[in-house]
């Protein structure tokens, strides 16, 4: 299938689009301010340049987009049609580059949490409480994601090769209450 722009348009639109301060990235930026929490942007000394760091906390937040990331099985990404070979390779080296980041990450010691754009365009208030509510606990590697029509906060096991989520089949997946994360902010002992 042949691309309906011109070379020159397609370049001006693929120039626009944002790896930072994105609306997403925003959205979680936003609801840790109002709640307290202050952070660092795309730290430069660690690994794959984490969307938020939080020092004080030990944590460190990546908001993927769902088609840059390649997030399988959601219905925001779709390989184009349109030079499938290319996108392909270009989709999978994204999603291994992100895979070394949390894993390199969390070696280092730092907890990591990957939120999903789909997970934010579902539900953003319920999603930034889960964000929220995983920054207070103590958990290491966690992502938040779209399943069905739910957002769900799910463990991740890291091995070798990067993180594995629990939710692809590997693990049981439990749905996580948030009762009782008002209140103010402290920092883990």
């Amino acid at each position: 299938m042949a691309d309906v722009m011109s070379s020159e348009k397609r370049s001006a639109v693929m120039s626009n689009i944002r790896g930072k301060d994105t609306r997403p990235e925003i959205e979680v930026r936003r609801a840790l301010w109002h709640n307290g929490f202050r952070y660092r942007l795309h730290a430069k000394e660690l690994p794959g340049r984490p969307d938020i760091v939080l020092p004080r906390w030990k944590a460190s937040i990546f908001v993927h987009g769902c088609f840059w990331h390649r997030h399988e099985g959601c219905s925001l990404f779709q390989l184009p049609a349109t030079r499938p070979e290319f996108w392909d390779a270009k989709l999978s080296a994204n999603n291994a580059r992100g895979n070394r980041a949390v894993r390199a990450l969390a070696d280092a010691g730092w907890r990591v949490l990957v939120v999903w754009e789909c997970a934010l365009k579902l539900d953003t208030s319920s999603t930034t409480r889960r964000v929220i509510a995983w920054v207070r606990s103590q958990d290491r590697c966690s992502e938040l994601l779209r399943v069905g029509a739910r957002v769900r906060r799910n463990s991740m096991t890291l091995t070798s090769k990067g993180p594995i989520p629990h939710y692809r089949g590997v693990l049981h997946t439990a749905e996580v209450s948030f009762v009782g994360i008002v209140g103010p902010v402290r920092a883990p002992a």
